[in-house]
């Protein structure tokens, strides 16, 4: 196999100028994978990032009540943001850290160059500081979203990327 003529291209989502598309950006997390994850964390009070057609918790806010700008302190937290604006999502998860017992993020797992990764994951992985321990956990495979308008996945509904959770762990 040859690689000459072979022209790369980025997903649609890393090259348009106005963010990914709503399709993209609302992906549900499967109600399966979801609840592995809860057990493991001992329950989440809140999605902080999610629609009431595709929420994992009875409370969470959706795009009008912008998670962003929300206190997310005491809860424990399940976020799987949009694509198109993850630093910001990142940025708020650092600076709730010490305010929540525990903060878990779904991500992609192939956008390790973007600034938001050298800045805010890459030099603080896997540590423990203070008062919570940070870790990045890269998921095996790639997982399967529930589209908008659907209730279930439906055959090839895998996005073209791995995924990878952030961990911000109370001590």
């Amino acid at each position: 196999m040859s690689l000459v003529g072979f022209k790369a291209q980025n997903h649609q989502q890393q090259v348009r100028k106005r963010g990914a598309s709503d399709k993209t950006d609302d992906r549900g997390t499967t109600p399966e994978f979801f609840d592995e994850l809860s057990t493991r964390f001992g329950g989440f009070t809140i999605d902080v990032a999610a629609a009431a057609h595709n929420t994992k918790c009875e409370r969470f806010y959706s795009i009008d009540d912008n998670g962003l700008e929300q206190s997310w302190a005491g809860k424990r937290v399940w976020c799987n943001p949009p694509y198109s604006n993850i630093g910001a999502w990142v940025e708020k998860a650092w600076a709730e850290r010490r305010h929540c017992p525990i903060i878990v993020m779904l991500l992609p797992a192939n956008r390790t160059e973007q600034a938001w990764w050298q800045d805010h994951v890459e030099p603080y992985r896997d540590a423990t500081h203070e008062s919570f321990k940070f870790s990045v956990e890269f998921l095996r495979g790639r997982l399967r979203f529930i589209q908008p308008g659907e209730t279930e996945v439906l055959p090839n509904q895998r996005p073209p990327f791995g995924c990878c959770l952030l961990i911000w762990e109370a001590t």
